[in-house]
C-alpha cells in the first residue's frame, strides 16, 4: 500500500529553511521563516509565559482530558481579547490546534453548512490557505488584493471581485498584518467590504494570526470587531503563536458568530463534533498559558508590555530599512516598507532577483519576495539594503 503513495510537493518555505541551514557562509540572513526573532536572532520565551508555566507546574493536579471545545476560561478570555465585549447570545467557540487548525475547522464547518460552498481568497495569500483548500477539494476563487506598482492594496479590484461571492460562500480576509504583503485595508475600506458582504450574504472568515504585531492589540482587532458587530454571521480563526510566542504549543481558537441563539447552538455542537473527528480533545498546555496570563492583571500587563516591545522593534526596523533604501536609491520607491504592518513585506522583486540575493549575498526570502522584517536587526538592515540595490530591485 505505502509504495502506491504519490510523492507530495514539498512546502517551499520549509525547503527554504533547510537550504538556509545547509549554507555554510558567514553572515547569512534568514528572512523566510515566519517567526519573530530578537536582535540576537533568538525567538524568546516571553516573561509572562515563563511565569504562567511556573504557576501551572506548581498548581496543576491532573492531565485529564479537557472538554471537546477546550476549557471555557481560555475560550472566553481569548474571545474577549479578539472581540472586546462578548456577544454571548451569538458566540460559539472551540479551542483548535493552532490558527491553522482553526482555519481548517472553519472550512469544514462551512462545508457542513453548505456542501457547495466557494471560498474567495486574496491574491496573494498565505500559501497554506490554498494548500488546505486544494487538499479538501474546496473550489476557491482569488480576488485582487496587492497592487504591484504601489505595493499597497488594489482596493477597487478587491471590491469588484468579492462582490461576485454569493449567499453561503466564504470570503477569507486577513484581520491585520496581511501575509505575505504587509499591506492592510483602512478602517473606512473595511466598512465598504462590510457593505458588500451584507448585500451578497457571503460569510467572512477572518484569519487573525498577528493581533498586536501591527498597530497595537486593540487597534489590530478594530476591523474584526467592526465586521463582528455589523454582519449576522462571522467566522474568526485566531492564533496565539505570534503574540504569545508559543509557536510550538499550537494554540488557537475558532469563533463563530450567529444571528440567533439557535444558530449559535448549532455552530457550537458542529464545531465540537469536528474537533472530535479530527483530533478529539484539543491540546491544553498552550491554552492554559494564555488563560493564565489573560485572567491575571499583573501577568497580562507584563505580557502586553513585552508585546509592545516586539511591535515597536519591528516598526523601528521598518523605518531603518526604508531610510537606508531611500538614501541608497535616491528615491522614495521603498517607502511602502515603512507603511506596511506586521512581520512581512512584499518587495515586488522578481524570482530572479530573489535568487540573486540568495546567491550573491546569502540572504534568504520566499520566492515571491516576501521578507520577514522580524528576521532583521540593526546591523543586518544596511546589509540587506545594499543587497537589494545591487540586485536591481
Amino acid at each position: 500500500m505505502l509504495t502506491d503513495l504519490k510523492a507530495q510537493s514539498p512546502d517551499k518555505i520549509l525547503m527554504l529553511i533547510e537550504e538556509f541551514k545547509a549554507d555554510t557562509r558567514q553572515g547569512k540572513i534568514d528572512l523566510g521563516v515566519g517567526v519573530y526573532k530578537d536582535p540576537q536572532g533568538v525567538t524568546p520565551v516571553m516573561r509572562a509565559v515563563k511565569a504562567a508555566e511556573q504557576r501551572i507546574w506548581e498548581t496543576q493536579t491532573t492531565k485529564a482530558y479537557t472538554g471537546l471545545a477546550g476549557e471555557a476560561d481560555y475560550r472566553n478570555a481569548l474571545a474577549r481579547m479578539v472581540l472586546g465585549d462578548l456577544p454571548a447570545d451569538r458566540l460559539a467557540s472551540v479551542a483548535s490546534v493552532g490558527g491553522t487548525g482553526a482555519i481548517r475547522q472553519a472550512l469544514e464547518l462551512a462545508r457542513l453548512a453548505n456542501p457547495g460552498v466557494r471560498v474567495f481568497v486574496s491574491n496573494p495569500t498565505w500559501p497554506n490557505h490554498l494548500s488546505i483548500m486544494a487538499f479538501m477539494g474546496l473550489p476557491y476563487t482569488e480576488y485582487r488584493y496587492f497592487d504591484a506598482e504601489t505595493r499597497g492594496v488594489d482596493f477597487e479590484g478587491m471590491k469588484a471581485d468579492i462582490a461576485q461571492a454569493g449567499r453561503g460562500d466564504i470570503v477569507l480576509l486577513h484581520g491585520c498584518c496581511h501575509n505575505p504583503t504587509g499591506a492592510n485595508l483602512t478602517l473606512d475600506q473595511w466598512s465598504e467590504v462590510v457593505a458588500i458582504l451584507e448585500k451578497s450574504g457571503a460569510v467572512p472568515l477572518i484569519d487573525l494570526a498577528y493581533q498586536g504585531f501591527g498597530d497595537g492589540l486593540d487597534a489590530d482587532a478594530e476591523a474584526t470587531r467592526l465586521v463582528a458587530r455589523s454582519l449576522p454571521e462571522v467566522l474568526i480563526a485566531a492564533s496565539c503563536s505570534k503574540n504569545f510566542g508559543i509557536y510550538r504549543e499550537r494554540t488557537g481558537i475558532l469563533i463563530a458568530l450567529a444571528d440567533s441563539t439557535k444558530g449559535r447552538d448549532l455552530a457550537q455542537g458542529s464545531m465540537a463534533f469536528l474537533n472530535r473527528q479530527n483530533f478529539s480533545f484539543p491540546p491544553d498546555h498552550g491554552a492554559r498559558i494564555v488563560s493564565t496570563i489573560l485572567t491575571d492583571d499583573a501577568l497580562r500587563a507584563d505580557w502586553a508590555a513585552e508585546l509592545e516591545e516586539v511591535r515597536n522593534t519591528m516598526l523601528g526596523l521598518r523605518d531603518q530599512l526604508a531610510a537606508e533604501l531611500r538614501e541608497l536609491s535616491g528615491s522614495d520607491r521603498f517607502d511602502f516598507i515603512r507603511h506596511h504592518r506586521g512581520m512581512f513585506s512584499r518587495l515586488g522583486a522578481t524570482p530572479e532577483q530573489v535568487q540573486r540575493l540568495k546567491t550573491d549575498a546569502a540572504i534568504y526570502m520566499v520566492g515571491d519576495s516576501r521578507l520577514n522584517i522580524a528576521g532583521l536587526n540593526r546591523d543586518t538592515v544596511p546589509v540587506l539594503a545594499r543587497a537589494i540595490i545591487d540586485a536591481g530591485i
